[in-house]
């Protein structure tokens, strides 16, 4: 076993996530899903380019079931994703959500005025926090750790 004493003892501190950049946010974020994912039989492939709009593969132990996701910092929709088959995942309040991306979307229609942002519109995009309105219909889709 390798001697560790040479590791300066700063390497054993808490990061402060807000201190991240955005490429090591995403594999913070990638990191502690994969873990999450692993208690539901998942293993996690980090994919080095968005392939059809994944960012990882998550492959279930039955050999059947393999999800593509979109990994993301905070809620977040896309007219591109849209018809791709694609998975959403994302935190909110140390918890995180798996949903398919075009489920997601019907969900925002029916409960918020996101679909009617100028961004959604426009851009063909949205990112925000789940409103109050959204959130019991979310709760299928939170995944637990442990």
């Amino acid at each position: 076993m390798e001697n560790l004493d040479h590791v300066p003892s700063s390497h054993y501190q808490r990061i402060s996530y807000r201190s991240l950049n955005a490429r090591q946010k995403e594999t913070y974020n990638f990191q502690k899903v994969s873990g999450i994912l692993a208690d539901f039989g998942f293993t996690c492939i980090k994919l080095s380019d968005d392939w059809n709009g994944a960012d990882f593969l998550a492959c279930h132990f039955d050999g059947i079931v393999t999800l593509r996701v979109q990994l993301k910092s905070r809620l977040h929709i896309s007219k591109k994703y849209q018809g791709k088959e694609l998975h959403l995942c994302f935190p909110f309040r140390e918890m995180w959500f798996l949903i398919p991306h075009d489920d997601l979307v019907t969900l925002i229609a029916s409960h918020t005025p996101y679909l009617q942002s100028k961004s959604w519109k426009e851009d063909g995009t949205y990112t925000s926090s789940p409103s109050k309105a959204l959130l019991p219909d979310l709760e299928p889709f939170k995944i637990h750790p442990h």
